[in-house]
């Protein structure tokens, strides 16, 4: 474990493994790192004075429309060296001086919700075209082509099977629950994860019109909850994954569970399935195929679906016109957690389909409070197992880029900025 140093402010600060953590490690250098450092300070200055939140700087001044309120705290234990990542990094610099300790909370969720809520003024709108000069882009080699797609999800999903066990239930899925009640007075309990997945799974297999004698093909195996409870209902399955380390456990599962015969996992681009299948169902994958594959993936579907087959997929939505305005820009999540993820619209979708396939999208339900509630879950359980996080060959700077990624994923839900959909395809009658 590396050991704490003391920032000027007195406070201990973690260090970073450069080695590791390149970018975190470093800070960004030249005469126009402080230029920008400098617009930053002013830029976020002026911000956080809208947000509901209190802003503590080591010279004793306060920020925030909180500012005499005590939570939700944000500490800015090194503004210099946060100026700096956040002007020549924008929202990439804003996590890395969170991974670097250049500002801390004991409210995580509480500080960037407002942030999220806020997300489409924190620049102004004269300087919005600019966006793509100063932004990132997406790197060339994390385009979901065939010869890239395996190397983006092996990055996320094959860290190891042993860390994603640590915060997840005992279905190991990883994906938005549907709980049976949300209550703001009795929030839905660790107790109550496992059998809201399960409910979530059975949607989408009720909405697919999966039951005995249907031929399923799943995009997406995650870990083999849907396979194993759509083989219980007498189905035959043929599973997708571009994850070696989710396919091995999946198929482990499945034989536990006495459906090998019923179930085929296979390690295969969903561009290249053959087949007729009666239901096509994912979960949350369309993540991972990125805009300009979108058209690709609803035409495989399209052309594997059996005359009266349904189509159900659970997505992670954004509003339309935030995803237009940020769909070429490189951000922190792709830097650090989803090589290649872009996220997509409800209405982008009923475009895509109508444009280059038969499907019609028929049926859409929102569940964006579950997914809130899920990532609390995860994110206590996953904080709470921090040490056995270590044990497994990890970092502290790991467990602060996932405690950032599932605060921020959080966040971006209970703003309403993030939703999630479970959505039904089926094709117009001839």
């Amino acid at each position: 474990m590396s050991t704490p140093t003391q920032n000027h402010g007195g406070n201990p600060t973690p260090s970073v493994d450069a080695a590791r953590w390149p970018d975190v490690a470093s800070l960004p250098g030249g005469i126009s790192s402080r230029v920008r450092a400098r617009a930053a300070a002013m830029l976020f200055r002026r911000n956080v004075n809208a947000l509901d939140i209190r802003v503590e700087y080591p010279d004793g001044s306060l920020g925030g429309r909180r500012a005499d309120e005590l939570q939700p705290r944000m500490i800015v234990r090194r503004p210099d060296e946060f100026w700096r990542r956040l002007g020549s990094g924008g929202l990439i610099g804003f996590g890395e001086a969170f991974m670097a300790g250049d500002w801390s909370t004991d409210d995580l969720v509480g500080v960037l919700t407002p942030f999220a809520n806020r997300a489409a003024r924190l620049v102004p709108r004269a300087l919005q075209p600019l966006r793509s000069l100063v932004l990132p882009r997406h790197p060339a080699a994390e385009e979901n082509t065939t010869a890239n797609t395996r190397s983006n999800i092996a990055r996320h999903y094959d860290l190891s099977n042993e860390m994603f066990a640590t915060f997840l239930d005992e279905t190991m899925t990883y994906s938005s629950a549907v709980f049976d009640q949300l209550s703001p007075e009795s929030p839905p309990a660790w107790a109550d994860l496992a059998d809201a997945q399960r409910r979530k799974i059975d949607r989408l297999l009720d909405l697919a019109g999966v039951g005995p004698g249907s031929r399923v093909l799943e995009i997406g195996t995650g870990w083999g909850e849907l396979c194993i409870r759509a083989a219980q209902r007498g189905a035959t399955v043929r599973s997708v994954t571009l994850s070696s380390e989710q396919r091995d456990l999946a198929r482990r599962r499945v034989a536990v569970a006495g459906l090998s015969e019923r179930v085929q996992i296979d390690l295969l681009d969903y561009r290249h399935v053959q087949g007729s299948y009666d239901a096509v169902v994912s979960v949350e994958m369309i993540e991972a195929v990125g805009e300009k594959y979108w058209s690709t993936y609803f035409s495989t579907i399209d052309s594997v679906l059996a005359p009266g087959g349904r189509v159900a997929i659970q997505a992670i939505t954004m509003p339309h016109d935030r995803m237009m305005a940020s769909r070429n820009t490189h951000t922190w999540i792709h830097k650090y957690i989803f090589p290649g993820g872009q996220l997509t619209s409800v209405p982008a979708l009923r475009a895509v389909v109508r444009r280059h396939t038969e499907l019609r999208l028929t049926h859409g339900i929102s569940l964006g409070p579950h997914y809130a509630e899920t990532l609390r879950l995860w994110r206590e359980r996953f904080l709470a197992h921090s040490d056995d996080v270590l044990r497994l060959g990890f970092d502290q700077t790991f467990l602060r880029m996932w405690q950032f990624y599932l605060a921020y994923s959080e966040a971006g839900f209970r703003a309403g900025y993030l939703d999630v959909y479970q959505l039904v395809f089926t094709r117009e009658p001839s």
